[in-house]
Parts: C-alpha cells; sequence; structure tokens
C-alpha cells in the first residue's frame, strides 16, 4: 500500500500542524485567555495546583524584570555550548537507540513468530527509542522540521487513527517489505508511532511483521543520523551563532523553541486527548503501547536539563538574582513529582490528577513567557527572518 504523497502531506499539516514548526505563541489577551481555562469546575479536586499557579502569579506580578546583560560573546559561547552538548547529542541518542531496535529485531527475527521475552525485549527498546525522541522534539526548527521529516520520525498526533490502518495494510501488501520501499512511504506508517503499532498491537510478530519492524527501524535510523549530521555540519548557521554581533536570532529560536514544546504538550498530548478544557480530540503519546506518563516525562527531563543548565544558570545569574532560574527548578520538580505518581497510562488517571498536571505545566509556561524570556532580553514568538 503506498499512500499518495499530496493526501498523505496535507493530512499530516491537519493533524499534526503545531509539531511542523517553531509555535508562534499568542499575544498577551490570548495567554490571558488560556490562562483562564486552566480554572476548571473541579475547583476542590485540583486546590493544591491551582493555589501553586496563583502563588506564581502573584510572584510574577510583585516583580520587576531587569534584563541580564548578555555579551555577544556570551551568547556565542552558549549557543555553541546549547549546539553541541545538547542538541546534536538528543538527535545522536535517538539515532543510536533507533540502530539497537534494528540489531534486535534481526536477532529476534531470524525465525518467526517473535513472542514472549523476544517480543518484550523488542517493546522495551522501542521504549526507550520513543522517549528519546520525545526529548529531542525540544529542538523545533532545523533540519528535523524542513520539509515535514519530523512527521516521518513521529507522526502525532494522529487524530484520525490512520497509523493503525495504515501499517496493518502496508504489512499486509508488502510483507517482504525494505528499507528502501518503506523510505517512499507516506510519513503515516513510518517512524516510532509505525514500530509502535507493530510492536504493541499484537501479541506476536510474524514474518511480516518482522520485516516491517526492520525496515522502519533502519529507515529511522538513516533519517535521523542524517538530521545528526546536518546539525553537526551547520550548527553555525542553524543556531544563528555567527550573527550574535548583530541580533538575538538563535536565543529568539531556542527558548522559543522549548516554550513550543511546553505549549504543545500541554495542548495536543494531554488537554485534547484528556478532554480538559473541551471536547476529547486525539489520543495521549505512546496510546498503544500504554505509556504515555513516559512520553510526558521524557520531555519534562528534556525541559529541566535546557532550563537548568549551568551555562545557563550562570547567565541568569550574572545580574546577582537567581529567582528565574529557582523558580523554574521548583516548577519542573513540582511537575515531575506528580506526574511521577500517576498511572504509566494517564488515561486512567483520577480527572483531579490529569487537571494538576495540566496546571503544574500551565505554570511552567506562565514562568518561561513572563520570567525567563524578559530576563534574557528577547521576545515570546519571533520572525526568524528579523533576527529579534
Amino acid at each position: 500500500m503506498k499512500i499518495n504523497h499530496a493526501l498523505a502531506m496535507a493530512l499530516s499539516a491537519l493533524s499534526a500542524g503545531l509539531l511542523i514548526s517553531c509555535v508562534k505563541p499568542a499575544d498577551d489577551n490570548k495567554v490571558a485567555d488560556s490562562d483562564s481555562q486552566a480554572v476548571t469546575q473541579e475547583s476542590a479536586a485540583s486546590n493544591t495546583s491551582s493555589d501553586s499557579a496563583a502563588s506564581s502569579d502573584n510572584t510574577e506580578q510583585n516583580s520587576v524584570i531587569t534584563p541580564v546583560d548578555i555579551s555577544a560573546e556570551t551568547e556565542k559561547t552558549y549557543l555553541t555550548h546549547v549546539a553541541n552538548d545538547i542538541v546534536i547529542p538528543a538527535y545522536a541518542d535517538v539515532a543510536k537507540q533507533s540502530d539497537v531496535l534494528h540489531d534486535l529485531a534481526q536477532k529476534h527475527c531470524q525465525k518467526a513468530p517473535v513472542s514472549g521475552a523476544e517480543l518484550d525485549a523488542l517493546r522495551a527498546q522501542w521504549l526507550i527509542l520513543a522517549q528519546a525522541w520525545a526529548g529531542a522534539e525540544m529542538i523545533n526548527f532545523g533540519p528535523a522540521t524542513e520539509s515535514m521529516s519530523n512527521l516521518y520520525i513521529n507522526y502525532y498526533p494522529d487524530e484520525r487513527g490512520l497509523v493503525h490502518s495504515g501499517v496493518a495494510d502496508l504489512i499486509a501488501a508488502n510483507p517482504n517489505l525494505t528499507p528502501t520501499q518503506l523510505a517512499n512511504e507516506s510519513a503515516i506508517v513510518q517512524g516510532v508511532p509505525g514500530l509502535e503499532e507493530a510492536l504493541y498491537a499484537n501479541e506476536s510478530l510474524d514474518a511480516g511483521q518482522c520485516a516491517y519492524v526492520l525496515s522502519a527501524s533502519s529507515a529511522l535510523s538513516t533519517r535521523l543520523k542524517a538530521i545528526e549530521k546536518n546539525w553537526q555540519d551547520n550548527a553555525t548557521t542553524l543556531l544563528a551563532i555567527d550573527k550574535t554581533a548583530d541580533s538575538d536570532q538563535g536565543l529568539n529560536q531556542w527558548f522559543n523553541s522549548l516554550l513550543s514544546l511546553v505549549e504543545t504538550m500541554k495542548s495536543t498530548a494531554i488537554d485534547q486527548p484528556l478532554g480538559l478544557t473541551g471536547k476529547t480530540k486525539g489520543h495521549l503519546p505512546a496510546a498503544t503501547a500504554g505509556q504515555s506518563r513516559a512520553m510526558i516525562n521524557a520531555k519534562l527531563a528534556t525541559l529541566n536539563t535546557a532550563l537548568t543548565d549551568p551555562v545557563l544558570t550562570a547567565i541568569l545569574s550574572s545580574n546577582n538574582e537567581s529567582t528565574v532560574g529557582n523558580n523554574l527548578s521548583t516548577a519542573l520538580a513540582e511537575t515531575t513529582t506528580l506526574l511521577a505518581q500517576m498511572p504509566e497510562d494517564l488515561a486512567t488517571a483520577d480527572k483531579a490528577s490529569q487537571q494538576a498536571l495540566y496546571d503544574h505545566l500551565t505554570s511552567v509556561t506562565r514562568l518561561i513567557k513572563r520570567q525567563l524570556i524578559p530576563t534574557l532580553g528577547i521576545r515570546v514568538g519571533f520572525n526568524s527572518t528579523d533576527g529579534d
């Protein structure tokens, strides 16, 4: 089964528009509207979370943000650190985990059917791979998002359930599928969700399903390594490291990308699938595997690494003020603690916990928008062509 590319990409754009380019957050009025949605009728069930958000608001209102003075050289050093120590290793790790999955599939799929402990091993490695990519999604600009490449790695949100039928139809039509053949197929049947479907929707893998897992993991590794290589060769341009004397373009790209990660996670991975502020739409990440908590946790871990990074902390503390960094660290720690107390499948959590998670992420979003970004002297939302 080969899905028409124009149709597939149109569906991709409709179903995962928030993931194909760096989100340009709403203006202040819309932020206020969004914040008000976080206060639900289940106030008794989310008192702790609401009190925390209110306390955060009061702190913000009573604080005067003094932007730190970041020299061109300091900005260049920091962005180089981001590229070499955060971005490139993130892509390298995903590629490595995809290779490991491919090697495991080669080992266990020598004789089909594959079930029991061998299937469990493949599933466990898929989860490591999926978490690695969940973290790498913080880089919401550059080669991974060009030409919708990120959708070939993670077609999400799949609001129409296309992956389920697409993968099954592809395997039925191509029982001896090769990596080259798969690479020419639609984004719908590739990447992390496709592998999830093959591994978790079946209690054993036949020869055709094994061929798919081998091909999908191989094609995914090839795509990821190309992205990693692109960053290795072009980090200076991709993060505007050579433009720090004239603009804050690189800082804008990086921190708005991190903000985008929180906003998309909060909206498409929690609010909409759980129906917290409106009608239920789409599904939780890793829904077939029942591992949505692991996906959210991976994103939080990535945010914590990026936002509590020692190099960034030193910049934020250069005016002898550590409040912003402390606030972010505390908010992320509280959110992570709450998440750890929830079930692996967030759909089975009680509404109070689901709402509390949403509210905690709202607080993190506010801290990034109202404290971190102003302290860095940049702005929420940017036009990558004007260097702001």
